[in-house]
Order: structure tokens, then C-alpha cells, then sequence
């Protein structure tokens, strides 16, 4: 398989994902802007979720470009990213109708923990195929952001119990945090394009 195949396969998954979240929204009963408070941490929820499968998007695309073979560890490892990333509806539903609800906010930051680790998982999956001189092995690095994204998640989990307002703001940082451009990929492949 090539890795245009496994990128389009991503991308239709990730593409029906945010279909499934944006059917959701339900449209509020009543014809006044009052009727759309109710709505309010539902879109919320639903505006979040959306940034964090862009963010996926995005960075899975930079990912793949990393690629020189697909091994089936990588097909394998691709899917369970997949796999979490697919009950963010599930979980983006659950919390927008409890927002105030400490188990359905931790089991939205144990989704975006165990998304976290299933795109380490295929990072390290892609070092593994390519090897530790790989193009991607050298853009990582230490891999900060990863580090505390996996910090804040854990810690919004356990902060859901307490103030799930606060665990619903440490996620949504975290997307922010994401959301600036993550170069390392980027500045690796015009390094290797600079040197030939």
C-alpha cells in the first residue's frame, strides 16, 4: 500500500467524523435567539471537538509526508489512532448535554489522552519502519508538546472531579497550544530538500 492510499483513507475517516459531530447539532425549538441559550455548550463542545480533528488532520498530513514504506505496524497503529478519534462524537455529545458533569468531561479528556498516545504509537511506528535517522525521528525530538499535552490531559481527567469547568479549559488550551503551527516536520523536509 502506498501512502496515498493510507492518507485518503485518514482523511475520509477524519472527514466522516466531523459529519457524525455536526449532525448533533440540533436545531433548537422556537425562533428566537433566547431558544439558542440551551445550545450554547453544545456548540461549544461540538467547536473544540472540531479543532482537535483539524489538528489531527493537519498533523497526520505532515506526518505521512515523513513516510518512506507502509509496513503493516504502520496500518495497524494508524488505525487505532483512528479508532479513538472516532468517538469524539460520542464523547463531544455526552459532554456538551452534562458540561457541568465530572464523567462525561474526564471520559472526553481520556478520549484526547488516548489519541495522544495512539499518534505517539504511530509516530513510533513510522521511526521504527524508516529507522532512528529517519526524516521524522530527527523532526521530533524531545517532542514538548506531546509530553504536556499527555501532563494536561491526565491532569483535566483528574480535575474533572472537582471543577470540570477548569478541566474543559485546560483541554481547550491545549488545542490552542496545537492550534500555533507545529514546524519541526515542516523545517526537516526543506532541510533534506536543501541538502540534495
Amino acid at each position: 500500500m502506498g501512502k496515498s492510499r493510507l492518507e485518503a483513507f485518514s482523511d475520509g475517516v477524519l472527514a466522516i467524523i466531523i459529519t457524525i459531530m455536526v449532525l448533533e447539532l440540533h436545531v433548537p425549538h422556537g425562533d428566537t435567539l433566547a431558544a439558542l441559550h440551551d445550545l450554547i455548550p453544545i456548540f461549544l463542545n461540538y467547536g473544540l471537538s472540531f479543532l482537535y480533528v483539524g489538528i489531527y488532520w493537519n498533523n497526520h498530513h505532515h506526518l505521512l509526508h515523513t513516510l518512506q514504506r507502509v509496513s503493516g505496524g504502520i496500518l495497524w497503529a494508524n488505525l487505532h489512532l483512528l479508532f479513538w478519534l472516532s468517538l469524539l462524537p460520542f464523547v463531544t455529545g455526552w459532554m456538551g448535554e452534562n458540561h457541568r458533569a465530572a464523567m462525561p468531561v474526564a471520559l472526553y479528556g481520556a478520549v484526547l489522552l488516548l489519541a495522544a498516545t495512539a499518534y505517539s504509537i504511530l509516530e513510533w511506528a513510522i521511526i521504527r519502519a524508516d529507522g532512528k535517522t529517519s526524516l521524522l525521528a530527527e523532526a521530533l525530538g524531545r517532542d514538548f508538546k506531546g509530553k504536556i499535552s499527555w501532563f494536561a490531559y491526565a491532569a483535566g481527567i483528574g480535575l474533572a472531579f472537582l471543577l470540570p469547568w477548569a478541566s474543559q479549559a485546560l483541554y481547550a488550551a491545549v488545542a490552542l497550544m496545537w492550534l500555533i503551527p507545529d514546524r519541526r516536520i515542516e523545517h526537516a523536509i526543506s532541510k533534506e530538500r536543501g541538502e540534495r
